[in-house]
C-alpha cells in the first residue's frame, strides 16, 4: 500500500526514544520529511536524518517554540501532528493518600496538557491529521497511578472532541491506545511495579505480565507495531477514520 507521504510534512513529538523514535523512522522510510521534538535531543534522533527540536513541550512556551520552528522549516504547513509526549517520569504509584497535587497536576501536563498545548500552537499550520498517543489504562482505569490512566482517559475525550471541531477545516483526529509495549517508560516504571507486586525483579515481571495481563498474543508489543498503526491513521489511506480510538493491546481487553 502506498501510503503517499512523499513529501509530506510532519511534527513527532517524544520522539527521541521508544514508540516516537519507530514513527519518526517509519515516517521517514515513507519519503515524509519530518520534525522531531523531545525534551531532550537522543542520538537516535539526531543520528535518524529528521530535523530536530529540543524544548520542554508540556509549557505553552515550549509549544510556542515548536510552532515557530516548524513555520521555519514547513512554510506550506504541517501535513501530520503526533502527539506522543507522555509518562509517568518517576512519580509514585500511589492511592488518593498519597497523591499530591503536584504529582496530579504533573501527569496531566504530561499526558494531556502538552498534546492540548502544541496542538494550539499548531493549529494555524496543521492541513491534514493529528494522531495523539493515549493508552489501554485510560479505558479501565485503577487504582494508582490514578494521574496516569485519568490523564489519558481524558486525552481520548478531548481528541474526539476535537474531530468534530476540526472536521470542519478537513482535519482528522485520532488516538492510539497501546497496551503493554516495550517502551523505555518501563525500565523506570518496571522495577518499581515489580517490587509493588512482589516479585523479585522487573526480569521476572516481564516474563510473566503478559499471560497475567490475558494478553492474547502472549508477548509484549514492540514501539514498530504502534508506529505502524499510526503511520497509517496520518495517511489518506485512512481519509475516512476521524474521532477514532484504537486499541493496540494484543488482545488485553476482553470487553466490547
Amino acid at each position: 500500500m502506498d501510503l503517499a507521504y512523499t513529501g509530506k510534512t510532519v511534527v513527532v513529538t517524544a520522539a527521541g526514544r521508544g514508540i516516537g523514535a519507530a514513527v519518526v523512522r517509519t515516517f521517514l522510510a515513507e519519503g515524509a520529511r519530518v520534525l522531531g521534538a523531545d525534551v531532550e535531543v537522543s542520538a537516535e534522533l539526531k543520528e535518524s536524518g529528521a530535523l530536530t527540536f529540543e524544548g520542554d513541550l508540556t509549557t505553552e512556551e515550549g509549544a510556542a517554540l515548536l510552532a515557530e520552528r516548524a513555520s521555519e522549516e514547513f512554510p506550506d504547513g504541517v501535513d501530520v501532528l503526533v502527539n506522543g509526549v507522555g509518562g509517568l517520569a518517576g512519580m509514585p504509584i500511589t492511592g488518593l493518600d498519597g497523591l499530591t497535587e503536584e504529582v496530579w497536576q504533573r501527569g496531566f501536563d504530561l499526558n494531556l496538557n502538552s498534546a492540548v498545548r502544541v496542538t494550539r500552537a499548531l493549529l494555524p499550520q496543521l492541513r491534514e491529521a493529528v494522531v495523539s498517543v493515549a493508552s489501554s489504562v485510560g479505558r479501565w482505569p485503577s487504582q494508582g497511578p490514578y494521574f496516569y490512566a485519568s490523564s489519558k482517559a481524558a486525552l481520548r475525550a478531548w481528541s474526539k472532541g476535537l474531530a468534530d471541531d476540526l472536521g470542519k477545516r478537513g482535519i482528522r483526529v485520532n488516538t492510539v491506545s497501546p497496551g503493554l509495549i516495550t517502551t523505555p517508560l518501563w525500565d523506570e516504571y518496571g522495577p518499581r511495579l515489580s517490587k509493588e507486586w512482589g516479585m523479585e525483579s522487573f526480569e521476572e515481571f516481564a516474563q510473566e505480565f503478559p499471560a497475567m495481563a490475558h494478553v492474547t498474543a502472549g508477548r509484549w508489543g514492540t514501539p514498530q507495531e504502534v508506529a505502524n498503526l499510526i503511520v497509517f491513521l496520518g495517511s489518506p489511506a485512512a481519509s475516512y477514520i476521524t474521532g477514532a480510538d484504537y486499541l493496540i493491546d494484543g488482545g488485553m481487553e476482553k470487553v466490547l
